[in-house]
């Protein structure tokens, strides 16, 4: 009787303890892929201030499409100052991962556009920036629209748009529509 009860005791503290561990979130019928974290549980200021970086990241891959370095350095000054705004107490520890290991390098890349003028000379920066700030809202899950991640073969390089029709910010007006989407993030 002794052992049956403390087996039991045992049972239960174990599954208690088990109930509590995070676990990935496995969806039958989708090939057994983990789940990240869920869009909901971003909070709500920390989405709002990754779609801030986002509308300011496409300000400036409009300006490249425009060929006009200007604007592009303008935007890219904003962006800096925006990404240090975002509220890294009300993320979650994994969250928090994300955003510093991206976080960095969207800035060094943003910073670089903005001491610029040259489009060219900024071009050579914006694939490792569209490539990071799609990395944080894939990561984060943070995107309230659509992303589309979109791909000129003849630069080999990726950036991103608010919308499925291409317009090439690596060749701007000379090969506007030059590229394909090869990723939406919904």
């Amino acid at each position: 009787m002794k052992k049956s009860i403390s087996l039991g005791l045992l049972l239960s503290l174990s599954l208690g303890v088990f109930a509590q561990t995070k676990m990935p979130v496995v969806q039958a019928g989708h090939d057994m892929k983990m789940e990240t974290v869920a869009k909901s549980s971003l909070d709500s200021e920390v989405q709002a201030s990754v779609n801030k970086i986002l509308v300011n990241y496409y300000a400036v891959k409009n300006a490249l499409v425009a060929d006009d370095g200007k604007t592009a350095n303008a935007k890219a000054g904003e962006l800096v100052k925006i990404l240090v705004m975002v509220p890294m107490k009300k993320m979650t520890e994994e969250q928090h991962e994300v955003f510093m290991n991206l976080s960095a390098n969207i800035k060094t890349d943003a910073e670089q556009i903005n001491k610029n003028m040259d489009v060219k000379k900024q071009r050579v920066y914006f694939n490792d920036l569209s490539n990071n700030v799609f990395a944080l809202v894939k990561g984060l899950k943070a995107n309230v629209n659509p992303v589309y991640q979109q791909y000129c073969p003849m630069a080999k390089k990726y950036w991103l748009s608010d919308n499925s029709s291409v317009k090439n910010p690596y060749y701007g007006k000379s090969m506007l529509t030059c590229g394909k989407v090869t990723e939406t993030l919904k």
